[in-house]
């Protein structure tokens, strides 16, 4: 049921917790006004975390725009291209024929967003579109400590149309000052990035007029220092659970094994599909055919397999890639990105928003009670607390009975903040509407 293996973090976990209950039921509440996130603030010292968005939609973010602009005649608005300035030969080496093509390109470089922590880690994510065989490659440059700048590592090469471009990562970027995880910039031999910046470059085919749309850039910085991971008290005084639907996985054992072999390891897609069902913004019956057409009409949750194939990764020959995941969420018209919470107290706050979050995890099989399994790398979506502060999921991978009846689980506190934020960081996909306001972050502005 392992979607991805996760980059390894120095934070041993904590082992405590009782057995989960199981609840039902169904609530949900408005949030309060947020304030983008973009300048770097100083976090506690346990875990030190910024989320910095440039939102192209409302506002001209600033930066360098060297044969792009941002376009405002469309909505939501949007970085494109405009006169480009440049060209780039590039064999797309997933296609059935490879063979060189040449594209149009142009760029945009963020400012430079400084991190007093020096961070070590490092995600990007996006909110594209890209007719007519365009693309879009998201890279970013840090300054060590010692005042060297790195080169450009990328971290994603992406479209929203796999026949006419393959998204990947990019395999081998490994040097003295770090490396790219898939997804993930890590730097290494201790060295850490006081700064860095974001470029955005976008690519139509020459002797086309298309061009990619980028409506939202973000980036999450963070320093995890080692230490146990310990549940702050709740925050709950009720019993409380959004009505996300229950998608399964495990009944998807064997569809499409060119996408990973199929359901087994297709927690990402599902736990992304469950989140972007909640908000009404599934895909067309139209959109998947092709799987109705390959395994029946009565084929269950089709719309699974489709989200697996738009978050594949063709270089890491999986669906879990978890900025691909977020992008396919926004090209069925949400927003979505990649950051770290805090601690649980944080996904309450979200909760209470009415905003389900996908979290990543990993566990031993006698860690998470009520699990049944060990993975090194799972998603599954928060749905809700108890007023215990126990936490309710959809756990795409609850296979007891696989059934799609069978998701929706209850965790311990403790329990699943060693699965989180022990072991990932407390790594969560953030989705949802663009006009469904955001709770407004008391610490660092990781949001």
């Amino acid at each position: 049921m392992t979607s991805r293996q996760l980059p390894t973090l120095r934070r041993p976990a904590a082992a405590l917790g009782s057995l989960a209950l199981a609840i039902s039921g169904t609530f949900a509440v408005s949030g309060t006004v947020t304030s983008p996130a973009v300048a770097a603030q100083e976090a506690p010292a346990a875990e030190q975390v910024t989320f910095t968005k440039w939102d192209f939609a409302h506002n001209n973010p600033g930066g360098t725009y060297d044969g792009t602009r941002r376009v405002t005649g469309d909505k939501p608005h949007a970085l494109r291209l405009w006169h480009p300035t440049d060209t780039r030969s590039y064999t797309d080496p997933f296609a059935d024929a490879p063979a060189a093509r040449t594209y149009d390109e142009g760029t945009w470089v963020s400012p430079e967003v400084p991190t007093p922590f020096g961070l070590d880690e490092l995600v990007s994510s996006w909110n594209a579109h890209t007719p007519g065989g365009s693309w879009v490659e998201v890279s970013v440059q840090g300054t060590a400590e010692n005042g060297t700048t790195s080169s450009w590592y990328v971290l994603g090469r992406w479209a929203d149309d796999d026949n006419a471009f393959h998204p990947t990562s990019v395999p081998g970027q490994r040097d003295e000052l770090a490396r790219v995880s898939i997804d993930t910039l890590v730097t290494r031999n201790d060295h850490r990035f006081d700064d860095y910046r974001i470029k955005v470059a976008l690519m139509r085919p020459t002797g086309t007029t298309v061009s990619p749309s980028v409506s939202m850039v973000g980036a999450m910085a963070s320093y995890v220092p080692s230490g146990p991971a310990v549940a702050p008290p709740t925050t709950m005084t009720r019993d409380t659970v959004l009505d996300v639907p229950t998608y399964s996985q495990e009944l998807h054992r064997g569809d499409f094994p060119e996408y990973d072999n199929g359901g087994e390891a297709w927690c990402s897609p599902t736990s992304t599909s469950m989140v972007v069902a909640y908000w009404g913004k599934s895909p067309e019956a139209q959109d998947y055919a092709y799987v109705t057409d390959r395994y029946g009409a009565e084929h269950t949750d089709p719309w699974v397999d489709y989200a697996a194939r738009h978050t594949f990764d063709y270089n890491y020959d999986g669906a879990g890639n978890w900025p691909f995941n977020t992008a396919y969420a926004a090209r069925l018209g949400l927003e979505g990105f990649v950051t770290r919470l805090h601690d649980l107290n944080e996904a309450e706050q979200f909760i209470k928003a009415g905003i389900p979050l996908v979290a990543s995890v990993s566990f031993k099989k006698d860690e998470l009670d009520g699990a049944g399994y060990s993975t090194g790398g799972h998603l599954m979506t928060i749905v809700g607390f108890t007023k215990e502060g126990d936490v309710v999921v959809n756990d795409p991978a609850s296979h007891l009975i696989p059934s799609d009846d069978q998701v929706r689980v209850t965790y311990d506190r403790q329990q699943f903040t060693n699965a989180w934020i022990g072991h990932t960081g407390g790594i969560v996909y953030v989705i949802h509407p663009r006009d469904v306001r955001l709770p407004r972050p008391n610490q660092a502005a990781n949001w």
